[in-house]
């Protein structure tokens, strides 16, 4: 049935980045791997722009088009590579939803049933860092916050920044408690991208076996 790997982490964290790496280095052995990311899916991608830039996105809302947006691309994306025994990496997986909607208020019991038809990773690795370093990296690339990505749709207060920090420490929180119970593996992610890739891939070697996907499809 295929190996699933989800990366997770707050904005910043430098994810993504780690993920591309990972799907790089996994293809260049010969493995047959697909890298899918959140709120990707064509269908709703662009319904999603448009409340974004309205500013109509309600939290209920948010968690449902996101939702939308994951069982398409596991529809057609995720299952069916997972069924002839290929690699999926996902860059945000249904935890995306556990922390950042549940940061909104959306009670963890409507998250779990809205996507309780995703299975559990093999292997979920939680990029930790500080917030504040996360706030730093964004900023560095660009002048400020975006709207939702502060928060401010949450009217904690009117300050992009102390609204950031308010939602992430919130969505730290839960990926801490998460972690906590195991689902997530947490990787320090405050250091150089080349240490952190070494210890992703030494954390995958541990954990997973890929002797299944080597057999069906041989380098």
């Amino acid at each position: 049935m295929g190996i699933l790997i989800a990366v997770e982490g707050m904005d910043g964290s430098g994810k993504s980045t780690q993920a591309d790496l990972l799907y790089h280095w996994l293809r260049a052995q010969g493995l047959p791997v697909h890298h899918t990311e959140w709120n990707s899916s064509p269908l709703v991608k662009e319904v999603t722009k448009l409340g974004k830039t309205t500013k109509r996105l309600l939290p209920r809302t948010f968690h449902l088009i996101h939702a939308a947006d994951f069982a398409d691309r596991w529809a057609r994306q995720i299952e069916p590579m997972l069924k002839v025994g290929g690699i999926v990496i996902c860059d945000r997986y249904l935890y995306t939803a556990i922390a950042r909607d549940g940061a909104r208020g959306v009670p963890r019991d409507v998250i779990d049933a809205t996507y309780s038809f995703a299975r559990e990773p093999d292997l979920t690795l939680l990029f930790d860092v500080p917030v504040e370093v996360g706030l730093k990296r964004i900023l560095k690339g660009r002048p400020k916050l975006k709207y939702y990505e502060a928060g401010l749709d949450m009217q904690w207060t009117f300050d992009p920044v102390e609204s950031y920090t308010i939602l992430q420490t919130k969505i730290k929180g839960i990926y801490d408690s998460l972690a906590d119970e195991g689902r997530l593996c947490k990787v320090d992610s405050n250091r150089d991208v080349s240490e952190i890739q070494k210890d992703v891939r030494r954390l995958l070697s541990e954990k997973l076996d890929f002797s299944s996907v080597e057999q069906i499809y041989p380098s």
